[in-house]
């Protein structure tokens, strides 16, 4: 689990609510038609932006900003390495069994490949090709949220607008004007909330978690056509360490 993202939804939720309850209290804030204008608004608006299965996927893209999949590049690097050892000693194809009950598909895939004697740039392009449709794929998915967080804002404005005219007629009557500004001024609060909690730190987070993700996928291929070239374990592991920080890299020969 991302304990930042948790962390600091967590945070700033409770500090919005403590100053709301500090000031004329929580109840003060809540609104039903500016949630509808803002919230129901909002999310109809994505349904018009998005296909129904991308819609579906909503949850499970936000629980990805919370719990992303986690790969542990060090334990990555040392089994390619032990893979080109191998390869090196007894041939490509002493890592049939190996491949086989891989679980990362990715490494799978290009291995399967290489063992059934594929050209390295044919393996490389087909890679490339599902790296390329992934991080796209992912970029389409993360993209929800900042469009979210734009059109949480816009209707925002709108429910001002809303507020503002009904205000504005009925001025004669006094105990119409409160309500009226109420929705005029919630709704802006609503869309800041959703767009600056929710929105666009999310698709911040999954934009970073998809760069990382190329990046090791990156580093997996390199590993691969490093193995079916027949190079040494030492520097293959070189080649994989240079995707790392500088403070992330142990080698194992040291």
């Amino acid at each position: 689990m991302d304990l930042g993202t948790v962390i600091g939804i967590v945070l700033i939720m409770a500090l919005l609510l403590g100053a709301m309850a500090m000031g004329v209290g929580v109840g003060a804030y809540i609104d039903i038609p500016s949630v509808l204008i803002v919230v129901g608004g909002s999310i109809g608006a994505l349904m018009i932006s998005f296909k129904p299965a991308q819609m579906k996927a909503f949850t499970k893209i936000f629980m990805i900003a919370i719990k992303p999949p986690e790969e542990d590049v060090a334990a990555l690097i040392k089994k390619l390495v032990e893979f080109a050892t191998k390869a090196r000693k007894d041939g490509i194809l002493a890592l049939e069994s190996e491949v086989n009950n891989e679980e990362n598909l990715f490494l799978k895939k290009g291995l399967s490949m290489a063992i059934d004697g594929s050209e390295p740039d044919t393996i490389r392009e087909l890679l490339e090709i599902e790296m390329d449709q992934t991080s796209t794929r992912h970029k389409i998915n993360g993209s929800i949220f900042n469009q979210w967080a734009g059109l949480a804002g816009a209707m925002g404005m709108v429910g001002t607008l809303i507020g503002l005219v009904a205000m504005l007629l009925n001025m004669a009557d006094p105990s119409a004007i409160g309500p009226s500004m109420a929705v005029a001024l919630l709704t802006t609060m609503y869309g800041a909330i959703i767009g600056n909690v929710f929105g666009t730190p999310i698709y911040n987070i999954l934009s970073i978690r998809n760069d990382e993700e190329t990046l090791v996928k990156e580093m997996i291929l390199a590993g691969i056509m490093s193995i079916q070239s027949g190079d040494a374990p030492r520097v293959l592991e070189a080649k994989l360490l240079s995707y790392l920080a500088p403070n992330q890299r142990v080698s194992q020969f040291e």
